[in-house]
């Protein structure tokens, strides 16, 4: 509870009792004057309940913005891990699969190499069935 809800409060009973105590005397005046810091106090303390209220929503507001500045921070360190061990996964696969290529690529040289006949024979009628294919296209 801070200063002006204190007082408010204090000074509105005052004026309460000022108001009945005129009331009881037949003093209009003190009955005015009573009135008067009943509504002085009820106004300063609902000023003093307000400024606990901006106070409790300004620290409200700050929790809220750290925790989401702490959530933001993890959010981007477990991305920027993940994204390391995703392109670290990637460099693997991408060397096993060159791996893997330079070794079916070795075998059949090493095949061709075994069967040059084959291989020529091969190579030749892909080669003449090429330039048939093209011929035929040409004279469409």
């Amino acid at each position: 509870m801070n200063k002006d809800r204190m007082e408010g409060g204090v000074r509105h009973l005052r004026g309460r009792v000022k108001t009945a105590a005129g009331a009881l005397r037949g003093q209009p005046g003190r009955q005015v004057e009573g009135a008067y810091d009943q509504a002085a106090g009820a106004a300063q303390y609902a000023y003093g309940r307000a400024r606990e209220t901006a106070h409790d929503l300004r620290r409200e507001g700050e929790h809220l913005y750290e925790e989401g500045r702490d959530r933001a921070r993890s959010l981007a360190e477990e991305a920027r891990s993940r994204g390391e061990a995703f392109a670290d996964e990637a460099v693997r696969h991408g060397r096993h699969v060159r791996s893997r290529a330079e070794h079916h690529g070795r075998e059949i040289a090493r095949r061709a190499d075994e069967n040059r006949t084959t291989t020529l024979a091969l190579v030749a009628a892909v080669a003449f069935g090429l330039g048939w294919l093209m011929r035929s296209s040409d004279r469409s």
